[in-house]
């Protein structure tokens, strides 16, 4: 998408091919007013430095653990995100992980890319169906929430695991309940909490020894809150039946443990890669630079008091 058009008079440095690397992002933010930042930027206190004019970082994601906050609020720079616009895409996705992994769908393309169906047969890669089973969402805001509807729709059983009671939530059918009672008791467990210290590595060994054994674990949230050696252990020994992940704590490197498994469906990091969530995204943070520029505060600034 050309962002010119959005940004009205200011001038735009775009990568030729891919993403700048590390290097050239310092040396050209000096003459930066503004940043778009993609989610694996790291917008800490070097970059900020770097930045001498930066009055404004767009972060392109909802989610913003890869920014310094506090340290752009001291130095006066406003950091936004992308909030709502990718809600849909992200919950289609997640439900599109959950069903994959419940009915084997990966299992059973590889076996017909291969060459290696024999026809069908009745005991072949059996599956879980949704109807009865028990979704547990941890983290209620917009996207578990969508989630959620979509799964009503299957006549699952709902819960969900948050700071506070969610009145969105259940007014959807879904119970509040302690996190230790969702992981024993789901069969599928759907994490939509943003990364902080208290979510990272929420889903580890002692977890994952908690969830029921035909439990399948999905992660559109962030890599880092999940322990993938603890969960390639869970996996391997059957102490949970599958997993739907589409993201990885050191991205784009996966492990290879996880790679070898038959029963995790793996994506690239694609949950909100719709051309209508791209595009709105983009015009967000292109309306957010513009509009800091011309001296106001953006609508989705997370921030606002660096204006001062």
């Amino acid at each position: 998408m050309d962002l010119r058009p959005l940004l009205g008079e200011a001038s735009l440095e775009v990568p030729k091919e891919g993403q700048l690397s590390r290097g050239e992002l310092l040396e050209l933010l000096p003459k930066a007013d503004g940043l778009i930042a993609l989610l694996n930027v790291r917008v800490d206190s070097e970059l900020l430095a770097a930045g001498k004019r930066l009055k404004i970082v767009a972060n392109f994601a909802v989610g913003y653990d890869n920014v310094d906050l506090a340290e752009a609020t001291r130095r006066g720079v406003v950091v936004t995100n992308t909030p709502d616009v990718l809600t849909d895409a992200t919950a289609d996705f997640a439900f599109t992980l959950l069903l994959a992994a419940a009915r084997r769908l990966g299992e059973g393309e590889r076996l017909v890319r291969a060459g290696a169906w024999q026809g069908w047969a009745p005991g072949l890669l059996l599956g879980t169906e949704l109807r009865g089973r028990r979704l547990g969402v941890v983290g209620a805001g917009r996207i578990g929430r969508a989630l959620l509807q979509r799964a009503k729709g299957f006549a699952m059983d709902l819960v969900y695991d948050s700071p506070r009671q969610m009145p969105e939530a259940e007014a959807l059918g879904a119970r509040h309940v302690s996190r230790e009672e969702l992981l024993a008791t789901c069969d599928f467990v759907s994490l939509h909490c943003p990364l902080s210290q208290n979510t990272k590595g929420l889903i580890d060994a002692k977890a994952l020894a908690t969830m029921k054994p035909t439990a399948i674990l999905v992660n559109t949230a962030r890599g880092a809150c999940v322990d993938h050696e603890a969960l390639a252990d869970a996996l391997e020994s059957g102490a949970i039946a599958g997993a739907g992940l589409d993201v990885f704590e050191n991205e784009p490197q996966v492990p290879e443990r996880l790679l070898e498994l038959e029963s995790v469906v793996l994506a690239p990091h694609i949950a909100s890669a719709t051309l209508s969530a791209r595009t709105k995204m983009a015009e967000i943070c292109a309306n957010a630079i513009r509009t800091r520029l011309q001296g106001s505060c953006p609508p989705t600034a997370l921030n606002p008091e660096a204006m001062q």
